[in-house]
């Protein structure tokens, strides 16, 4: 894994109210004080700003955002606002977003652009659904994800970035990719960053797994050498499943 960052990230979704999120938040302070990980969390709008102010260990994400600055856009919600109150990461692609609200590969560059100029780390999720993995086209399906979203990009602009592959028919189906699975994709990942720009721009970008990893199946996908972490859903809401995977590095 050389001297990449190990990330674990928990996507809360549209999950937990006030007093839930601050209880969350509390004992994750507790349990997180020793641990070598990049930990962060994607709350709800909402509780976005009141989690990062209880924040001492983990970083704050947004699960969502429109990339315009300002404007017209009623029931949106700017990258720079949601920077303004704390937030550091923006999930960008999550399969949710791309299969329910339509989010294109054009958009989703758009977003990717919008948050590295805000000084925001994307997280840009990748990743193919049941009948794509069937047919065997897994792989040109994610090559393209990556090609007309990411790629883009130059060389300093994507070491900025964070990749988490999530095999969409893996996320809350109870199915989990095996780790070889796992590891194949990860590999050709790397392999096509490194094609795009070079081997030491690949082995530097952290690359996490989500796809329903959680305490008992961490540790064998986390050993994998190309997996540097994990996103994660249900799990997530529970601190002692969540610091089980956070501590299984």
């Amino acid at each position: 894994m050389g001297n990449r960052q190990k990330m674990v990230f928990g996507n809360w979704k549209m999950n937990l109210n006030k007093k839930e999120a601050e209880i969350l938040c509390n004992e994750l302070n507790d349990g997180l004080a020793i641990a070598d990980v990049k930990v962060g969390v994607f709350p709800s709008f909402p509780y976005v700003s009141q989690v990062a102010e209880n924040a001492n260990h983990f970083s704050i994400g947004v699960q969502n955002f429109y990339p315009q600055e300002t404007g017209a856009f009623t029931g949106e919600v700017s990258i720079t606002q949601v920077k303004d109150v704390g937030a550091e990461l923006a999930l960008i692609g999550h399969s949710e977003r791309r299969s329910i609200f339509n989010e294109t590969h054009s958009f989703l560059k758009k977003k990717v652009d919008a948050s590295l100029v805000a000084g925001i780390t994307p997280v840009f999720c990748c990743g193919e659904p049941f009948e794509v993995r069937n047919a065997g086209e897994e792989r040109a399906y994610v090559l393209q994800q990556l090609e007309e979203s990411l790629f883009h990009l130059d060389k300093r602009a994507i070491q900025k970035c964070v990749i988490a592959y999530e095999p969409v028919w893996a996320i809350g189906t109870g199915l989990t990719a095996s780790t070889e699975q796992a590891e194949d994709m990860h590999s050709a990942i790397r392999s096509w960053i490194a094609n795009q720009y070079d081997q030491e721009c690949a082995d530097s970008i952290s690359i996490l797994y989500g796809g329903s990893c959680n305490a008992s199946n961490a540790k064998e996908l986390f050993s994998c050498p190309n997996v540097d972490g994990g996103l994660i859903g249900g799990a997530s809401l529970k601190s002692d499943s969540f610091l089980a995977i956070i501590h299984s590095f």
